[in-house]
């Protein structure tokens, strides 16, 4: 029996590839993309992430982009969590294409949100990590602890956009 050394401070990273659908339009565009930025975008099932989202496909992307989707889940094995993760990161991919014609790709990540998301920013190296925000005072954001607060604090390999939640009645950008 062999014992392994296992650092304290270091935690298991899992994780699980999302295959979206190849779109074929993408193809024409390889030659662009070697200019192109990376951008990572956190996601989760919420309206101020998919408001986040349709923000940086008006505001931020460009056509030889490409968007690297991110969605922190608690397990990666819990097979319905995976599917409806899995739903979602295949709807914005599409939407991405519709509205931006950029390529995604897409990662649904074991662990903590705020850290998944800094350890992808680490990983990626991207021009820039876009997500949203709850919109609660600093008070509350203090107190609860709040993802973009700890991506602003903690993700040293890129800038950090945080785009402010919507506010009840605005509709859609998209």
């Amino acid at each position: 029996m062999a014992l392994e050394t296992v650092k304290e401070d270091e935690e298991v990273y899992s994780w699980r590839e999302v295959q979206l659908l190849h779109i074929a339009e993408l193809e024409r565009e390889k030659l662009e993309r070697k200019r192109g930025r990376d951008i990572i975008i956190a996601v989760d099932h919420g309206p101020n992430s998919k408001y986040a989202f349709d923000w940086a496909l008006i505001h931020f992307c460009r056509l030889a982009d490409t968007l690297h989707l991110v969605h922190a889940v608690s397990n990666v094995k819990n097979e319905i969590v995976y599917n409806a993760s899995e739903e979602l990161m295949v709807k914005l991919a599409m939407e991405a294409f519709q509205v931006a014609m950029v390529k995604s790709t897409a990662r649904i990540v074991e662990g903590d949100p705020g850290k998944v998301i800094c350890k992808e920013a680490e990983r990626i190296k991207p021009a820039a990590v876009i997500l949203g925000t709850r919109g609660r005072g600093f008070i509350q954001s203090v107190l609860k602890g709040s993802v973009s607060e700890y991506c602003m604090r903690n993700c040293k390999s890129a800038p950090v956009v945080i785009v402010p939640g919507k506010e009840a009645g605005d509709e859609s950008m998209i």
